[in-house]
This record gives C-alpha cells, sequence and structure tokens, in this order.
C-alpha cells in the first residue's frame, strides 16, 4: 500500500480507504462486512470512513464497525485512522439534522458511543447546513478538537465559497481544515473546479468518495441493468442514469483499460489518484473480491499521457 501526506499536515492515509457507506448496515451481511475489514486492514487499508447516518438503518454502520472493532482489532487502534461526519437526518425532531452546535455536538457523542470510540481522527461536517450560520458550525467543529473527540476536522460537500470561508475561520484559531471530501471521478469533474484551488490554499488534502461513479465505472452495465445492482434498486443509481451514450462511454473506457491489461474499475481508480491534489480515494466495496480488485489501483501502473488524453476523448461520446 502507498500512503500520501494529507495536505501540509503531517498524516499520511492510505491512497486506498474503506468507506462503510453501503454493505455495512444491518440489512446487509455482517460476516461479509468483517471479512472486508479486516482483509482490508491486513492489506495496508488503514483508514476507516464513517458517517452517523450510515446503515441502513442509520447508525447501524457505526455499530457493526464498532463491532468489529472491538472484536477483532481493539489491539490495533492506533495503526488505524477512523472518521465519522454528522450534518444529515439522524432523529426526529429539530435538532435531529443540520450544522448546529446542538446537532454537532449531540451526533458526535452518540457516534462514539456507538463505535466504542474514545475519539475519531478525523470529524467532517457532512454538509453545508444554509440555515445554520456557518460561523457556529466551524466553531463547533474547532471546539471538538479542542475538547479531544476528534484529532483533525475536515468539511465534505461543501459549496466553494463557504469551504473557503470556513478554512479562513479554523486558519484564524489555529485549528486548520486537514481534507476536503466530495464526489470525484471521471463522469464527475466539479471538485477541480470548486475544491482543489481552496484546498491546495489552505493546505488541505482531498479524499474523493464514489470514484466509480456507483458502480458505472465497472463492467457491471454493459450489457444492461443486473437485477441484483444499485440502478435495478434505484439505491442511490437511477435506471434512467444508465443511457446510451453513457453505456457507449463505459464500453469505450472499458476497452482501454482492458488493451492496459487492468479492469476498469481499476483504471477509473488510477485515473483519480494520478491527480496530485488527491490523497485518497474512498471505495465501498460489497466483497472481498471486489475489494481485491480495487486494491490493484494502489500499486498499479499509471495512465500514459496518451492515454489519458484518450480518456478525455471518450467523456465526450454523445448520442
Amino acid at each position: 500500500m502507498k500512503y500520501r501526506f494529507c495536505g501540509k499536515s503531517g498524516l499520511q492515509l492510505p491512497v486506498i480507504s474503506l468507506g462503510l457507506w453501503h454493505n455495512f448496515g444491518d440489512v446487509d451481511n455482517f460476516t461479509v462486512a468483517r471479512d472486508m475489514t479486516l482483509y482490508a486492514f491486513e492489506h495496508g487499508i488503514t483508514h476507516f470512513d464513517l458517517a452517523d447516518n450510515y446503515g441502513p438503518p442509520p447508525g447501524s454502520a457505526e455499530i457493526n464497525f464498532g463491532k468489529i472493532l472491538s472484536n477483532d482489532l481493539k489491539n490495533h487502534r492506533d495503526e488505524m485512522l477512523i472518521s465519522s461526519k454528522a450534518g444529515h437526518l439522524m432523529w426526529e425532531g429539530v435538532y435531529g439534522d443540520g450544522g448546529s452546535r446542538k446537532h454537532l455536538m449531540a451526533s458526535i457523542h452518540q457516534s462514539l458511543k456507538r463505535t466504542g470510540l474514545e475519539y475519531f481522527d478525523i470529524f467532517y461536517s457532512h454538509r453545508y447546513d444554509p440555515q445554520t450560520p456557518l460561523a457556529e458550525t466551524v466553531q463547533t467543529l474547532i471546539d471538538i478538537v479542542r475538547q479531544g473527540k476528534a484529532l483533525y476536522i475536515g468539511l465534505s460537500k461543501y459549496p466553494a465559497e463557504q469551504a473557503k470561508q470556513a478554512c479562513q475561520m479554523m486558519a484564524a484559531q489555529n485549528v486548520p481544515c486537514l481534507v476536503f471530501q466530495d464526489r470525484y471521478h471521471l463522469f464527475n469533474r466539479d471538485p477541480e473546479t470548486q475544491v482543489f484551488p481552496t484546498a491546495e490554499k489552505y493546505g488541505a488534502g482531498f479524499v474523493a468518495f464514489s470514484p466509480l461513479a456507483q458502480g458505472l465505472l465497472t463492467d457491471k452495465y454493459l450489457a444492461g441493468i443486473p437485477d441484483t445492482s444499485r440502478a435495478a434498486k434505484n439505491r442511490f443509481l437511477k435506471r434512467e442514469q444508465i443511457t446510451e451514450d453513457m453505456v457507449k462511454r463505459i464500453t469505450c473506457l472499458n476497452r482501454l483499460a482492458w488493451q492496459r491489461g487492468r479492469s476498469l474499475a481499476e483504471t477509473a481508480l488510477t485515473w483519480v489518484l494520478q491527480h496530485k491534489q488527491v490523497t485518497s480515494v474512498i471505495v465501498g466495496a460489497s466483497s472481498v473480491a471486489q475489494l481485491q480488485d480495487n486494491l490493484k489501483a494502489a500499486d498499479g501502473k499509471e495512465l500514459t499521457p496518451e492515454e489519458i488524453n484518450l480518456i478525455e476523448q471518450i467523456l465526450k461520446i454523445r448520442d
């Protein structure tokens, strides 16, 4: 496994991190979740990414990860980087959502209890909340670090202007923003203009989630929509997103990948990791076999300038 320093900090992250957004809830197979977690750790993935609302049901991914940590990895806590987030709806009532001090403090206390941890290595504001003054959210994150509930703080899915303002506030109190987290893959290039400039200016790292576009950047949809896929279940990926031009692009990308002797998933991950601003990519595997394939990107060969140019041309394909 390769590791990269997160921005200008002294903290190193593995280039491949394991996300628990999917496949770790109570509706999923706990044995598979445990096997993936242990396999990941045994193969150099030290960063495990959680959020209070991961499941389903919300909270169950943290509980299940806490069980694995307690039963199998309790002697390895200091070898692991565990992150969580708060800001999306978690419980009924006016305090169960958003970026207020009330919600964030209650959320981190609940998350620490669910996981059995004394602190998180990174704690994120999971989203920008326009109903809460930004200064209130930022001050709460700073206080969370000063109170020892987290070692570092980060921002997830923040608009460019609010991200810039938040970084300014954090820097003024000498508790800098460690890392931005956002969706970044071949079909979504927004972070290149919306996030990367601010991250570079303030010395923050960048962690990409959904680097495989919820499975689009695999060979899963080349011959239709499998009954067991996310698109078939309308779970975060809609059937209408699998358009004719999308399939054309995926087919061409898949052909390029195999010409390189690599899978489409590995090639898509390699593309993300070749951007100098990216610290790590979060993969959301559903099996050990899938995780094995994703891990190949950590040590795989880089894309050549010619291959990168060809990818750019493929992305322009339209009906």
